[in-house]
């Protein structure tokens, strides 16, 4: 067995592999390097093949998404510790031993993030996680280092090591025997907020998610769908409200459901009145889709052991911190 492997997903991201992958070979000696193809249809093979001979290359048949391409993929990878890494992510020295060394000390953390910094803007944290990332009791998300639009220069003031909700999929360190306990991402998902729901269920197995202040990366992001991209829109709606309905504990289950949903319906008009249309009904199209399926959804929640009380999910809302009390950091909020 393996003790780390390194698992890059790719589908048709040649140009991110030959720019990003060299630094990952470089900096990643203690690790086992894999990519994982979601049925590419350019030349990411080839350039694996001739190129980076020394990567081991696994070949999927078929693009299963992010969340169901890497359970596919993993069931390939023999090792203790899973590296889950976007394929547009520079990494740096000394990045992978510090959350290692942490992981080992408190076997306990199940999953751990290093600080994610942009890579365009190298002196700021990078929207997909910053340093390390937070849920408010109605399922929105936020970063320590961003809120919502809000994101933070890198002023060293996240350097130390913190419990948080969940560690980003962008550079996700996890014990695989959690992942596979846990049941791994929820295929259903394709992409966008899979990482939380996981993160979600590691907390509800006992588990905590930590980010580790003493390693850093530098992620380009929206490489597969940019943030303006109303599918995505889409994803990030229809899977924050699936998320939210699994794993919500049965107390105030009722009323954090009824207030995301007009919480969202407010999103939407936004989106109409100062966006896009194509985003509104993107979202109306993310609840269609949640009661189409919601069977399944149904069934999944019952599946899930919930814990009442994670002490990593902020009280209050995050909505109403940002939007009316005007908060923009992490260091400003009412705990």
């Amino acid at each position: 067995m393996n003790q780390i492997a390194v698992v890059i997903l790719n589908y048709n991201g040649q140009k991110h592999l030959a720019d990003f992958l060299p630094s990952v070979i470089q900096y990643s000696s203690d690790a086992t390097i894999y990519v994982a193809d979601n049925a590419s249809t350019d030349s990411s093979l080839e350039l694996l093949k001739t190129a980076f001979p020394t990567v081991k290359i696994i070949e999927l048949r078929e693009n299963h998404g992010f969340a169901q391409g890497y359970n596919e993929a993993l069931e390939f990878v023999d090792a203790e510790y899973y590296v889950l890494l976007n394929s547009d992510v520079e990494v740096t020295p000394n990045w992978i031993e510090p959350v290692i060394a942490l992981m080992k000390n408190d076997k306990t953390i199940a999953a751990c993030q290093p600080k994610i910094k942009s890579f365009h803007q190298k002196s700021h944290f990078e929207y997909a996680g910053a340093a390390g990332g937070f849920i408010d009791h109605l399922g929105y998300p936020f970063c320590r280092g961003r809120i919502f639009q809000e994101i933070e220069q890198d002023l060293k003031q996240y350097n130390d090591n913190h419990e948080v909700f969940w560690a980003t999929g962008a550079c996700m360190f996890v014990r695989a025997e959690v992942f596979h306990q846990v049941g791994g991402f929820d295929g259903d998902f394709f992409a966008h907020m899979e990482e939380i729901d996981l993160c979600w269920r590691i907390h509800h197995a006992g588990f905590k998610v930590f980010a580790c202040g003493s390693s850093e990366v530098y992620h380009v992001g929206g490489g597969t769908l940019h943030k303006s991209n109303p599918y995505k829109t889409f994803l990030n709606f229809r899977n924050g409200l699936a998320m939210l309905y699994k794993n919500h504990p049965d107390k105030g289950f009722a009323l954090a459901i009824f207030t995301r949903l007009i919480l969202d319906g407010v999103a939407g008009i936004k989106f109409l009145l100062f966006d896009s249309w194509e985003d509104c009904w993107a979202v109306a199209r993310a609840h269609f889709d949640f009661y189409a399926h919601f069977l399944g959804w149904y069934k999944k929640r019952k599946q899930i052991q919930r814990k009442d009380d994670i002490s990593t999910v902020y009280r209050r809302n995050i909505v109403w911190q940002h939007f009316i009390n005007d908060v923009k950091t992490y260091n400003q909020l009412q705990k």
